[in-house]
């Protein structure tokens, strides 16, 4: 691919995203990585960085491994930087070595990575092979490299081959793995066909060892009374999103019906699901198990929740979600959040007065809305 195309296509990548600014750098050796990366491909930046040690300090490691337990031993060290040299994509226990980098590192310090992400490995393939020859590599690409990476019945077959080495991976999972690995996304970039992420240590990793592939994903929501409860969806966006929910409110924020701008999280079939309102189907196993009733306030994930007003949060848990929120009933649809607040706040005063009732005439109205007015959230 010819550099100007590539610059082109990297430019319109990322919209919004963390970009670190002169102001914001506490730690100058930030900048030289920075000033590294501008302009060079890949392969120039580590060698860069590699031929000017003297550009860094002593409390900034470079390494060039795919081995956590390789990571354990900088901890005497003490790195206020670490740079990771091997591209994510070519390591295969990859949550395991983000953890290992959490370790050694203290609350505040940082960790640059790189890869390639799916889409700019497609834009190379179709570039490298124009026509229907493009296309047929990047089913392939597709097939070999996403689907068979994830899927549980392809996944062993596909690490005993590859070794875990030039996976697939979309933006979104990798800012999702590296925020659920404890680090907070400070900056992110694309430069001559690569994809940079410099991470900052705020929190520990979630260590639990559940994929995060399958079709049927349980999401942690605020339910009855404040208590946590998993609500069933067919997953609509890529691996690990759900991570990403704090990032998304403060680089890209709400738009219409409370949903975010550039949702770039959501995948193809996604956004086919959730105009037909397939992903809420298996909703009705916690209709099932009693986490929800059928008409109620939507369950709302923690991120979501704190956005609410005191007094609103107050109302929210003092009554069980639902399948089938108020934001349906209205003849306006609300879609601003102080809209959506004062929708759910009408039905829970309705609802303390009178539950059966509040319920029986939202379910109907709801019912009519969306089949006979065809509404949808935007």
């Amino acid at each position: 691919m010819k550099n100007k195309e590539l610059r082109q296509y990297t430019e319109r990548g990322v919209r919004e995203g963390a970009k670190l600014h002169v102001e914001d750098v506490e730690f100058s050796d930030l900048l030289t990585v920075l000033y590294a990366i501008n302009g060079r491909k890949p392969d120039a930046v580590l060698e860069w960085l590699n031929n000017h040690p003297n550009k860094l300090s002593e409390k900034t490691v470079i390494i060039d491994t795919d081995d956590p337990e390789e990571v354990k031993k900088l901890a005497s060290s003490k790195p206020k930087l670490i740079l990771n040299q091997r591209g994510l994509s070519y390591i295969r226990h990859l949550n395991l070595l983000l953890n290992a980098y959490n370790d050694v590192l203290d609350q505040g310090d940082y960790l640059w990575c790189h890869t390639r992400t799916s889409a700019l490995k497609r834009q190379v393939l179709m570039n490298a092979c124009p026509g229907i020859r493009g296309k047929l590599w990047s089913i392939y690409y597709y097939i070999w490299h996403r689907m068979c990476s994830k899927m549980f019945f392809t996944r062993w077959f596909y690490m005993a081959v590859t070794k875990g080495e030039n996976r697939s991976m979309p933006r979104s999972e990798i800012l999702g793995r590296m925020c659920r690995a404890g680090f907070e996304i400070i900056d992110e970039r694309f430069s001559m066909g690569e994809f940079y992420i410099l991470g900052r240590k705020v929190n520990e990793p979630r260590r639990t060892k559940a994929r995060n592939y399958g079709m049927i994903i349980r999401l942690g929501r605020v339910g009855y009374k404040g208590k946590m409860i998993k609500v069933y969806k067919f997953r609509s966006m890529y691996a690990y999103s759900e991570y990403l929910q704090p990032y998304m409110m403060e680089h890209e924020g709400l738009a219409r019906g409370g949903k975010y701008f550039h949702d770039y999280r959501i995948n193809f079939w996604g956004r086919l699901f959730r105009s037909c309102m397939i992903d809420e189907i298996p909703m009705f196993i916690n209709l099932l198990k009693g986490d929800l009733k059928l008409v109620g306030v939507r369950p709302l994930s923690r991120a979501y929740f704190s956005l609410y007003t005191p007094e609103m949060q107050r109302m929210h848990l003092s009554v069980k979600p639902g399948l089938m929120p108020p934001f349906y009933y209205e003849e306006k649809t609300p879609v601003t959040l102080d809209e959506i607040q004062e929708s759910e706040k009408r039905y829970i005063e309705a609802y303390h007065e009178h539950p059966f009732r509040t319920d029986w005439r939202y379910f109907w109205g709801i019912v009519g809305n969306l089949v006979f007015k065809r509404k949808r959230s935007h």
